[in-house]
């Protein structure tokens, strides 16, 4: 079949496309040296995701430049508008034409030119259109997959499912500040309480905790409960633990505040406080599958979480609300409180434990 080399692509190699935004620089750029007079495009695809709706990409022709627009869910409807209107907008400033559209499978493509499209240049558009379908087919798949692994497993297990590592026993070992956090009381509080509520209570509280993790570089690896354990990885050599211990600090720092805020709400609304214990370590653990034959999880294992979990343990015994290993503190700058070595069950040596000062 005598095809132009922009369809001959799209037939041949373009489901082998790295990614969404790979695919669209690559179409474009070759539907441009095909002589179509093109300001930039726009991709858009549905994305089964807790927070994110819609993912759209952006290529200017001008600089090859692909940029990322996400929508979410739970906006209104009259501001996320129907399928590709954020590409539409953004396309509409780039060129004196009409921005022309059409939709390719799962995905919504859309067109600007550095002029008006002449019939056979919209003709040559919509082609391209269908034969983008399959490819973005198989590219919607991968993404929905990618989307959905990071939504249940997080990023890091994500990757290592979609690489491939299912074999019971595969792992890796990981240097990094381990931060364990759970409420306190919890028990009671959801015995005395209707589940809708309890339900949304952990909510919010794990949108505060986890979030805080998140936003200074960390990942949670575990949600347990109403616990959770997270890291901070140390990047490249064990010298450059401060910034892992640092940012791990911040982040409680991070969450305390907005428990806080919380707490305000709550009272304000004539519920209880949530009262929380977090721990902070630093350490070697094994990240990895482990379970039944057919049945796997990734799960953190070593000595290093069974301290942080213990430590977090003291918490209440000590009435503090954050505790420090020595091996934490001795990497940061932070100003600590020192409390003492305490013995912690299962650990053979006791634990040197710090504070905050207002903890």
């Amino acid at each position: 079949m005598d095809l132009p080399p922009p369809l001959a692509w799209l037939l041949d190699d373009a489901g082998a496309s790295p990614g969404p935004d790979r695919f669209l620089a690559e179409l474009g750029g070759r539907l441009l040296a095909d002589g179509l007079p093109l300001a930039g495009a726009a991709l858009t695809l549905s994305v089964p995701h807790p927070i994110v709706a819609r993912r759209t990409w952006l290529w200017r022709a001008g600089t090859g430049a692909v940029i990322e627009a996400l929508g979410f869910a739970g906006m209104p409807l009259a501001a996320a508008g129907p399928p590709g209107r954020g590409g539409r907008d953004w396309l509409s400033g780039l060129g004196p034409g009409p921005v022309q559209e059409q939709t390719a499978g799962p995905a919504v493509l859309a067109w600007a030119g550095s002029r008006p499209f002449d019939p056979d240049e919209s003709h040559r558009l919509r082609q391209a259109a269908r034969f983008a379908a399959a490819p973005l087919s198989a590219l919607a798949s991968r993404a929905a997959l990618a989307a959905l692994l990071e939504a249940y497993l997080g990023r890091r297990s994500a990757a290592r499912v979609q690489a491939g590592a299912l074999r019971r026993g595969a792992g890796e070992t990981i240097r990094a500040a381990l931060l364990c956090a759970d409420l306190r009381d919890f028990t009671a509080l959801s015995e005395a309480t209707a589940p809708a509520e309890v339900i949304a209570m952990l909510d919010a509280w794990f949108d505060r905790i986890a979030g805080a993790v998140h936003a200074f570089g960390g990942e949670v690896l575990k949600f347990m409960g109403d616990g959770l354990l997270a890291i901070f990885p140390v990047a490249g050599s064990p010298a450059e633990a401060r910034g892992a211990c640092e940012a791990a600090l911040r982040a409680v720092a991070a969450a305390r505040a907005g428990m806080a805020h919380l707490d305000a709400a709550r009272q304000a609304r004539g519920l209880p406080p949530l009262p929380f214990g977090a721990a902070l370590h630093l350490g070697e653990m094994m990240w990895g599958n482990i379970g039944a034959a057919d049945r796997l999880d990734f799960t953190a294992i070593g000595p290093a979480v069974n301290l942080v979990s213990r430590l977090e343990g003291l918490c209440r015994p000590l009435g503090r609300a954050v505790l420090v290993s020595g091996a934490l503190a001795a990497e940061t700058a932070a100003p600590l409180v020192p409390l003492g070595e305490h013995p912690l069950r299962g650990i053979a040596a006791p634990c040197a434990v710090f504070t905050l000062p207002d903890a």
